[in-house]
């Protein structure tokens, strides 16, 4: 309890660190990143288990959430000074501190989940990128210091693939999002194909939102392709894994498109070979559209 004017007191999430773990693996590791040497693995393993776990305290944990990513945001300061009691954020406290970490792209990690206590709908797809920014992107610049890259160029091709992603992510999700009470189709893009906020909520598919997924599907595509160079500065294992990634998300847009953009009806997923199929194509180069 807390006496007004006071700042609540920071929450606790009752989350299981074991069960974050393993379905941060499950979720983000390719085949391709089994090839990776068990220390960058590690390292890998850290970061995706912290996005994971703020990501679930932000959308799963009962209770408030707010107050339990103030708690967060206590112990992203805990693991950076080498004091974190929670076990993701030991372990990423360690990776932060054998690769030199700074606190910019946890807290922004942070800053996209508080925003999803508060906003529900992006008018503009300018919003929408913004928001990528903070909840994509900060992951795949730790994913570049874990393989040793930092430059402009490296960063920016990285940014371009994470958002890519994120919106892989979210139009494959379309209809479980808006169950779940949020809408990222960009508002002006629902206004201009004429479809309906509530058509979402649906299973029936109509013409003008199979031309909305298009267009979106063709947006992500775009970024993906844009941000695939970043495989070519990269050698050895570490280029295999980023090429695993840009390879599944093209996989998983040619699968939404293969099914008539339908992801209101059913989940759309890639095939495991056509996930590898891609992967080996952004590997040599050769990725089409």
């Amino acid at each position: 309890m807390t006496m007004t004017g006071e700042a609540p007191t920071p929450l606790r999430p009752r989350l299981d660190a074991d069960a974050v773990m393993a379905k941060s693996a499950s979720e983000n590791f390719t085949v391709a990143s089994l090839l990776l040497p068990r220390a960058i693995r590690e390292h890998f393993l850290a970061v995706y288990g912290f996005a994971r776990f703020v990501d679930d305290v932000g959308d799963l944990a009962p209770g408030d959430r707010s107050r339990q990513l103030d708690w967060v945001e206590a112990e992203i300061d805990r693991a950076l000074a080498g004091k974190a009691e929670h076990p993701v954020f030991v372990r990423i406290g360690r990776t932060a501190g054998e690769l030199g970490l700074g606190r910019q792209p946890f807290v922004e990690l942070l800053a996209a989940n508080r925003q999803d206590q508060i906003v529900d709908r992006y008018a503009t797809y300018a919003e929408l990128e913004a928001y990528c920014a903070l909840s994509a992107n900060p992951v795949g610049r730790l994913v570049l210091a874990v393989l040793g890259r930092s430059d402009d160029l490296a960063v920016h091709l990285s940014d371009q693939v994470c958002t890519g992603l994120q919106l892989v992510e979210h139009w494959q999700d379309v209809g479980e999002d808006y169950r779940a009470g949020r809408v990222y189709l960009p508002l002006e893009d629902l206004e201009r194909f004429g479809v309906e906020v509530t058509e979402l909520g649906g299973v029936r598919v109509s013409h003008a939102f199979r031309r909305l997924m298009a267009f979106e599907v063709g947006r992500a595509r775009d970024l993906l392709h844009a941000g695939a160079p970043l495989v070519r500065l990269l050698s050895g294992s570490g280029r295999v894994a980023i090429a695993g990634f840009v390879g599944g998300g093209l996989a998983q847009l040619d699968a939404i498109e293969r099914d008539a953009y339908d992801v209101l009806s059913h989940a759309v997923k890639a095939s495991k070979a056509a996930m590898a199929t891609r992967t080996a194509a952004v590997f040599l180069g050769r990725a089409h559209r």
